[in-house]
């Protein structure tokens, strides 16, 4: 095997072998939310016409678990490798700085959407789910994971010990994912609170992902979806700069 495979095959190994950890784990707490949430706000939270509250919620769910387990993936190997001193081994080898981003990026894509998937599975038998647009779900999963998992590139590469991992990950990307529609819809907000949400991406992400399971959605998906690509373009043009640079890596 060439550098390039040979990396992503350690990135999804990683993971892979602690399964009860890194997909277990976030399956139940997937699960946890569905069924407090959807028995607490059922009745009391109006969302999409003919959609009950615990369908509205699965997709939402998912998408959220997609998304922080993008992130955990690559912030948690990037900060791990550089307490370890393993980096080493993988700036050693003539491995370019795009081949280095695309394997710890497609690792991190790999790890959400097995998330999301378990998450997806578990949540079926709890709510009368359809999907309508596969295409969109599929797309807004892949970009949507390939921008946290190029975020938590940056978490990794910028921060010096796990703490400081997990307050980018407690203060920006919780907050963010928390406050973007996953259980409401922001119709249901007052107008200030809607032109607010409007600034942050995970909406978009969100919202797109979530028309691919009922037609229906708050923004049109072909502008949320060109959110998210310019979004991906500029924390990608980031990461790549950071790498280039040799940040925090070549010390």
């Amino acid at each position: 095997m060439s550098g390039f495979p040979t990396l992503l095959y350690k990135e999804v190994l990683r993971f892979w072998k602690v399964g009860a950890q890194t997909i277990g784990a976030p399956v139940l707490s997937a699960l946890l939310f569905l069924l407090i949430f959807g028995h607490v706000m059922k009745g009391r939270v109006h969302v999409y016409d003919a959609v009950p509250y615990a369908a509205f919620l699965v997709p939402g769910l998912v998408m959220m678990s997609v998304l922080q387990n993008a992130f955990a993936n690559s912030s948690s190997s990037l900060i791990q490798s550089k307490i370890t001193g393993n980096i080493i081994f993988v700036l050693l080898p003539p491995l370019s700085y795009l081949e280095f981003f695309a394997a710890y990026v497609l690792a991190a894509v790999a790890r959400g959407t097995a998330v999301g998937m378990a998450v997806l599975l578990v949540a079926l038998p709890f709510a009368d789910l359809s999907i309508r647009q596969p295409l969109w779900i599929i797309a807004f999963a892949v970009a949507g994971s390939a921008v946290l998992g190029a975020l938590g590139m940056v978490a990794g590469i910028c921060a010096d010990k796990i703490d400081e991992v997990a307050a980018f990950q407690n203060f920006i990307v919780m907050p963010l994912t928390f406050l973007s529609g996953v259980f409401y819809s922001i119709h249901s907000l007052p107008a200030f609170w809607q032109g607010l949400s409007r600034f942050n991406p995970v909406f978009y992400m969100i919202d797109g992902f979530r028309y691919g399971f009922f037609g229906v959605s708050d923004v049109d998906p072909f502008g949320s979806l060109a959110v998210v690509c310019v979004f991906l373009g500029l924390i990608s043009a980031l990461t790549l700069g950071l790498l280039r640079r040799g940040y925090k890596l070549r010390h």
